[in-house]
């Protein structure tokens, strides 16, 4: 599967953006889809994930209460809306997918995601 984000740009503290990431080939709703962040200096972190089915969702601590993750299975998207943006959440997002059974647990682990977009820049200024 191949996965396109977009939707970053440059914004100001309080704003909101929204995140798409679209696939081509396979269908996503075969996987489960998450958002990770990349700010500089620093290692790729977990934001959101969101299961094959969309009924299950996980959030960071860092973003819980004001982004919320989403999935549109016919439309092979999974959005990630973000509000009450803070400087603090500038960074790169990427969204990556996992091919996991159904009924799988959600994970917050770089590492168990196989494949992954080229990353969106969001930038929150003070």
């Amino acid at each position: 599967v191949q996965l396109q984000a977009s939707g970053g740009g440059v914004v100001q503290t309080g704003d909101s953006l929204r995140l798409s990431c679209e696939s081509s080939g396979r269908t996503l709703s075969q996987y489960a889809v998450a958002w990770f962040r990349q700010a500089p200096q620093k290692g790729r972190e977990f934001v959101a994930a969101v299961s094959r089915g969309g009924g299950r969702t996980l959030y960071a601590d860092s973003v819980k209460g004001r982004f919320t993750i989403a999935r549109d299975n016919n439309k092979n998207t999974v959005h990630l809306q973000m509000n009450s943006l803070k400087p603090e959440d500038t960074a790169v997002y990427y969204c990556a997918a996992d091919r996991v059974i159904i009924t799988a647990d959600l994970s917050t682990d770089v590492r168990e995601y196989d494949y992954w977009g080229q990353g969106t820049q969001v930038t929150v200024s003070s």
